[in-house]
C-alpha cells in the first residue's frame, strides 16, 4: 500500500514507521528540517526495551514534494496534524493533487477533537473519509526519534458516512493490524470521536492553565470535582445530541457514563485519578502548545466543541466554557500566565466552587 502521512509529529511518525517496517511505501510530510533529519539518520522508533531505525521511508518537506512525478497514486492518507492545522493541510493536499493531476486518496483522521472529519469530507468527499482515534502515549525527545511509552497501540476506525463501503474500512483495519496495531471498528463515528474527546479533556486544559502536571492537579480534590463537572457537562451534551459513548481501548465509557453523571463526586475521585495513568509521563497537549508559545490551541476542538454543541442543543456548559475562554485568553496575553500558575484558588473561584 502507498501511504501518505500528513503531519510528521509523534503519532504520524509512529504510524508511518510501523507501516514502513511492514514494507509499505510510506511518505511523511513534515517541515523541511524534519525531512532532512530523516534522510540523514532514518526514523527511530524507541521503547523501553528496543529501538528500530527505519530507512525505507520517504520524508518530504512539503505537500507539493509528496506529489512529485514518480510518487505514484496514494491509496491512503493519514491525517495527524493538530486540529487547528486541518484546513491548511487539506488545502495543500487539494492543490498538490490538482497540480499533479492525481486523484485524492481515502483519508483517515487520527486527530484529537471533533470537527475534522467534516472538513475532510468537504475536500475528498464523504465516501472517502474514515474517522479514527488512537490511544498510544508517544513523544518526540529529539528530531526523528519517537519514544513509545506503552507497548500496545490501540486504534478505532469508523466510516464517516454509509457511502464509504465497509470493505474499504476492513482493508485499512487489516493493514494496521499487520503493522502491530490493535484495531477495532465502530458503527458510529460520532460515538468514537466524542468518546476520545472525553479521554482527551480530562486534566488537559486545567494542566495548561495552572502550569502543572495532571497528577499534581488531581492531588487537589476540589479540582478533581471540577474535572468531574466538565465530564458531566460533556455527557449531558452528548445525550442531548444522541451521541452514545463507546468502549475504546481500556475505557468502557458506555458503561461508565451513567456512573460519572450520577455517582457522588467524592466517590469518583480515585477513579478519575486512575485514568491519568494512560498518559504516562507525557504532559497534555494543551499544556505543550501553550508552553511553546503557540498562538493557536486545540481547545476549540475539545472543551470548546462541548460548548458549541451545548449551545446548539440548549445545554449549559459553564465549566467547559470557563476552561476554554481562560486558556484562549492566556494565549492572547501570555504575560498573565504567572497569575494563574499553581493558583488553584483562582480557578476554583472563577468556577464558583
Amino acid at each position: 500500500m502507498n501511504v501518505l502521512i500528513i503531519g510528521a509529529g509523534a503519532i504520524g511518525c509512529l504510524v508511518g514507521g510501523k507501516l514502513a517496517l511492514c514494507d509499505h511505501a510510506v511518505t511523511l510530510v513534515g517541515r523541511p528540517h524534519f525531512a532532512d533529519t530523516i534522510r540523514q539518520q532514518g526514523l527511530v522508533l524507541r521503547d523501553q526495551k528496543s529501538s528500530s531505525t527505519i530507512f525505507n521511508i520517504t520524508a518530504v518537506g512539503s505537500m507539493d514534494e509528496a506529489f512529485q512525478p514518480g510518487a505514484g497514486a496514494y491509496d491512503l492518507a493519514v491525517l495527524t496534524v493538530k486540529s487547528y492545522d486541518t484546513a491548511r493541510a487539506l488545502a495543500q493536499l487539494a492543490t498538490a493533487g490538482q497540480t499533479a493531476g492525481a486523484q485524492l486518496p481515502l483519508v483517515l483522521s487520527l486527530q484529537n477533537g471533533v470537527g475534522n472529519e467534516e472538513l475532510i469530507a468537504a475536500t475528498v468527499g464523504e465516501a472517502n473519509v474514515i474517522a479514527g482515534s488512537i490511544s498510544t502515549p508517544v513523544s518526540v525527545p529529539q528530531p526523528g526519534v519517537i519514544q513509545i511509552s506503552k507497548a500496545q497501540f490501540s486504534i478505532g476506525l469508523s466510516a464517516w458516512q454509509p457511502a464509504l463501503t465497509q470493505d474499504r474500512v476492513v482493508d485499512i483495519q487489516k493493514v494496521l493490524r499487520t503493522a502491530g496495531f490493535s484495531v477495532s471498528r465502530y458503527s458510529d463515528p460520532r460515538g468514537l470521536k466524542w468518546t476520545k474527546l472525553l479521554m482527551n479533556i480530562l486534566g488537559n486544559a486545567t494542566s495548561a492553565i495552572l502550569d502543572e502536571a495532571p497528577f499534581t492537579v488531581f492531588d487537589d480534590p476540589a479540582l478533581v470535582d471540577l474535572e468531574t463537572e466538565a465530564l458531566r457537562e460533556t455527557l449531558g451534551v452528548m445525550r442531548a445530541a444522541h451521541i452514545v459513548p463507546v468502549k475504546f481501548d481500556r475505557y468502557p465509557f458506555k458503561v461508565l457514563a451513567p456512573l460519572i453523571r450520577f455517582v457522588p463526586k467524592p466517590l469518583l475521585r480515585n477513579f478519575l485519578r486512575g485514568q491519568l495513568g494512560a498518559r504516562g509521563d507525557k504532559m497534555p497537549s494543551l499544556h505543550i502548545d501553550l508552553s511553546a508559545g503557540k498562538q493557536q490551541s486545540e481547545i476549540n476542538w475539545l472543551n470548546g466543541a462541548v460548548v458549541a454543541m451545548g449551545e446548539q442543543h440548549g445545554v449549559a456548559t459553564p465549566i467547559n466554557r470557563l476552561l476554554t475562554e481562560t486558556l484562549l485568553a492566556l494565549i492572547q496575553a501570555p504575560q498573565a500566565r504567572p497569575q494563574w500558575q499553581h493558583n488553584h484558588a483562582r480557578l476554583l473561584a472563577a468556577a464558583g466552587q
